[in-house]
């Protein structure tokens, strides 16, 4: 154990922390940073998606959050565990809401996920129960593949109208009634006539969904981030998320490299946070996906995990992070039953993609090479990060990464 421990410490001795880590924003820089815009503009837009919002579609939100009448701070912007807020939408909202001191409804939304969440604040007009239902109206008049502004200027028009919204009405067909002519006035003539005019009447009605599922996919393109700006918006979370898990390797090693050598308990955890240590750092060393270098963010996650209980004696119970994408931060709720050919897994899943199942639609998972990643034979597909199966470090020591 100490020589391993000595080694640790050299090797944490050689690796040099990123120099964009150290000047990295903290939480409260970013949040004041976003504030002060705010006074300026009460919509926020980050850069990374400035281009592939035109000034039409923020009017249009602007315009509406408005009519409201009381004050209304709109924030779109990219969200991921490895930024200042963890990817947590809360955290968002209470250091912006501290950074402003002003009253009014704060509404964060990432946009890549279009799913508005709120916070008021001294804006007695407005009850929790309508914006709720504002909300979930506004998602489903929108579609869930419509982009943010479409979402938030639905769901302020639906704040802005009285009463509480109902849910989306749901369309119905009456079959028509009409009464049989006389059988002595024209033998069977009556029945030809109201077969050709229920055809008719069948045919405008086809026509008719036939128009509704066209311009469905029409309305969702109003808001489509170009190839060139999705790969570039990607690009920019691979490296900021490669830079932020290197910084917490390095760190983490040096915390494990400081921590006495314990016995019992304690000591199973100090090995079991070393291991995990040592499996994270050679799946970044060696990854060559988004999906490799979330694994190694997921063994980071563990080792930090262990380390806590080896430092303190305490096991806190703490989530793990979402089975279908690691990215969306730790599971809500208890683990949730998921089947598919006749096999059911217990999953850990975050608010979204339960909701995403309970709608019975794809939960927005972690891409891999063609569709979801669990499409794909590794290790990552066949543990669900780790949450069903054999233990990811030792499989990675196996040589199961890349097999």
């Amino acid at each position: 154990m100490k020589g391993l421990l000595s080694c640790l410490a050299a090797l944490v001795l050689m690796v040099a922390v990123p120099a964009e880590a150290s000047a990295a924003r903290t939480p409260a820089e970013r949040a004041q940073e976003i504030a002060t815009a705010l006074t300026k503009d009460p919509l926020y837009i980050d850069p990374a998606y400035a281009s592939a919002l035109p000034e039409k579609l923020r009017a249009d939100v602007r315009t509406k959050a408005k009519a409201l009448g009381y004050p209304v701070y709109t924030i779109v912007l990219p969200l991921t565990p490895s930024d200042e807020f963890q990817g947590q939408e809360s955290t968002v909202l209470t250091l912006v809401m501290d950074a402003l001191r002003k009253p009014g409804l704060f509404v964060v939304v990432d946009g890549g996920d279009r799913f508005p969440w709120y916070e008021a604040r001294g804006v007695p007009q407005v009850s929790e129960d309508k914006l709720q239902a504002a909300r979930e109206r506004a998602l489903d008049d929108e579609g869930y593949d419509a982009g943010p502004t479409e979402v938030l200027a639905r769901m302020y028009e639906l704040l802005a109208a009285p009463g509480i919204p109902s849910t989306s009405p749901r369309p119905t067909s009456e079959p028509t009634r009409s009464s049989a002519p006389d059988a002595g006035s024209g033998g069977h003539g009556w029945v030809v006539a109201v077969s050709i005019v229920g055809a008719l009447v069948v045919l405008v009605l086809l026509g008719l969904v036939i128009g509704l599922r066209r311009r469905g996919p029409e309305r969702s393109k109003a808001f489509r981030i170009p190839p060139h700006v999705a790969a570039t918006v990607a690009a920019e979370r691979r490296r900021r998320l490669e830079r932020d898990t290197t910084a917490e390797l390095t760190t983490l090693g040096t915390k494990l490299a400081a921590l006495p050598t314990t016995e019992g308990p304690g000591l199973q955890h100090q090995q079991a946070a070393l291991d995990d240590h040592a499996a994270a750092g050679k799946v970044l060393d060696s990854s060559t996906s988004l999906v490799d270098l979330v694994g190694a963010m997921v063994l980071l996650d563990k080792a930090r995990r262990e380390y806590d209980v080896a430092a303190t004696g305490r096991a806190d119970a703490v989530p793990d992070l979402c089975a279908f994408n690691p990215l969306h931060g730790r599971s809500s709720g208890k683990p949730t039953q998921v089947e598919a050919d006749g096999t059911t897994l217990t999953l850990p899943l975050c608010t979204d993609c339960r909701r995403a199942l309970k709608r019975g639609t794809a939960p927005a998972s972690l891409p891999g090479d063609d569709g979801p990643y669990w499409y794909d034979d590794t290790l990552w597909a066949r543990t669900f990060y780790g949450t069903t199966g054999d233990d990811l470090a030792e499989a990675v020591s196996r040589g199961e990464l890349h097999r």
